[in-house]
């Protein structure tokens, strides 16, 4: 089967869009940004914005995927076996990319930004897994992803809470419990 290319102009159309909304919310707050600004920056019309997205929100969205998987740098992450080298780099990742929206997306879009975060990770995890197992374990690895990403995602929401140590440190300190589960010896802090 035959992957048809997609025309370079589609995709330099849509990441000149991506990149206008990426600009103006550094400006604007999501709510006050309109179809016609992000169409006005990107110097594109209506029916173009349209042919690419649904509207302002499946355009955060794909955003947020997209910066979340360069943080991630995910096609390389996959290509690994889950280690503490992977956990720390996948959670620093993770760490930055919720600084840097920080300043940009305001309270009411932490659900959005947590989901796309969870489904992002269940993804990366789930090929991972699945390039060492069998495919008669899908329902399980699937699983063990949603677990693991819920895991991840929940620890770097507490660093950001109690953030008295840099996120290196703290995701190091709870590495053995993700790798062994109840059987390490927790280090005394």
């Amino acid at each position: 089967m035959t992957q048809e290319k997609t025309d370079p102009r589609i995709l330099r159309t849509r990441k000149l869009i991506m990149d206008s909304f990426i600009e103006l919310s550094g400006k604007k707050e999501f709510k006050d940004i309109t179809i016609k600004d992000i169409t006005t920056e990107a110097m594109v019309n209506r029916a173009t914005f349209y042919y690419h997205f649904k509207d302002k929100y499946d355009l955060l969205e794909k955003v947020l995927s997209e910066v979340l998987l360069i943080n991630l740098n995910s096609d390389k992450v996959e290509q690994y076996e889950l280690n503490e080298e992977v956990i720390v780099s996948i959670f620093l990742a993770i760490t930055n990319f919720q600084n840097s929206l920080s300043n940009r997306c305001h309270r009411g879009y932490e659900d959005t930004i947590a989901r796309i975060i969870r489904e992002q990770l269940e993804i990366i995890f789930y090929k991972m897994f699945l390039k060492r197992r069998s495919i008669d374990e899908n329902q399980v690895l699937k699983r063990i992803a949603v677990m693991l990403n819920w895991g991840i995602y929940g620890a770097s929401v507490e660093w950001r809470r109690n953030s008295e140590v840099p996120p290196e440190e703290f995701i190091k300190s709870l590495i053995p419990f993700i790798m062994y589960g109840n059987d390490f010896e927790p280090i005394n802090q």
